[in-house]
């Protein structure tokens, strides 16, 4: 996961993965051409993106292609979800299966001897 992280860290990178994801498919040349920086430079990024397993690269003849690999995500994804408290219908939904649980916990209260089977 701390690799992922690092590799997400750069918004050069970030920028690659958001390509890969709208793209689906692209070349070193078609990735270098939307930046600025040097080649070179681009080619960096994208080794640190294949290194922590983001991106996945295939040479096809004398061009090399990289897809993005989404599912290394995950556990980046996950660990940050602890951090956020669930908002709208996720939080509403938790709200609904509280009351659920207290409501059946008070009916058997009541009526202990329906328990009893």
């Amino acid at each position: 996961m701390d690799e992922v992280a690092a590799a997400v860290a750069d918004p050069v990178r970030r920028a690659i993965l958001e390509m890969l994801r709208d793209d689906a498919r692209l070349s070193a040349g078609q990735i270098a051409e939307r930046f600025a920086i040097s080649r070179p430079a681009v080619s960096r990024h994208l080794r640190v993106l294949r290194e922590s397993g983001l991106v996945r690269d295939e040479l096809v003849g004398r061009q090399r292609f990289y897809v993005l690999d989404a599912s290394r995500l995950a556990p980046l994804t996950r660990w940050l979800a602890g951090f956020t408290r669930p908002t709208g219908w996720a939080h509403h939904l938790d709200a609904l299966e509280t009351e659920v649980h207290r409501t059946r916990r008070e009916r058997r209260a009541e009526h202990p001897e329906e328990n009893t089977a």
